[in-house]
């Protein structure tokens, strides 16, 4: 049975690895930020299954929900700045500004 989680561990970092490529070259920002709470989601799920695999459930669960929520907050706040922004660069004009030139 500890082969099982330390085959689905490795299965999920893979899947990580493939998220990571989309959030460093995905083709707009919203499909990084996307991604980056794809990556903490499948970060989480790797948390509980060490706990499991450990037999420490009840500390990796905190430790997994503490870190689900700074994920789904940092994602938010990601996609609420990037609201009005169209590009990570700086320097870059917010949207409000370029649908006023055109």
């Amino acid at each position: 049975m500890e082969n099982f989680f330390i085959f689905t561990i490795i299965v999920i970092g893979i899947l990580v690895i493939l998220c990571l490529y989309r959030a460093i070259f995905g083709p707009t920002v919203m499909d990084r930020i996307v991604a980056v709470g794809v990556i903490g989601t499948k970060t989480t799920v790797i948390l509980v299954l060490i706990g499991i695999y450990y037999k420490r459930v009840e500390m990796f669960v905190d430790i997994s929900l503490a870190y689900a929520l700074l994920n789904f907050i940092a994602t938010l706040a990601a996609s609420k700045f990037f609201r009005t922004r169209k590009s990570i660069l700086p320097g870059t004009k917010f949207m409000k500004d370029r649908e006023a030139e055109k």
